[in-house]
């Protein structure tokens, strides 16, 4: 679930190994790509945590940080 704290949008994804974590990460990377709005991503063995927030609107939740949020919900 994606939790809202000190303007970001955040969620941690728990995975067996570093290697289905790191799967995960680059899908997510391909995403934010594709959408053109990236998170910040922190990676480590069998987790992965992600924050989005909008920059150019002031570190502030914007639509952009929701949609990258459902897209990412997809992905797992």
């Amino acid at each position: 679930m994606w939790t809202e704290k000190y303007n970001k949008l955040t969620r941690e994804f728990i995975f067996a190994d570093f290697l289905e974590a790191l799967r995960f990460t680059n899908r997510v990377g391909r995403a934010a790509e594709k959408l053109g709005h990236h998170p910040e991503i922190y990676l480590t063995w069998g987790l992965v945590k992600i924050e989005t927030t909008t920059h150019e609107a002031g570190n502030k939740i914007t639509q952009k940080d929701r949609d990258l949020a459902n897209i990412i919900d997809k992905i797992k």
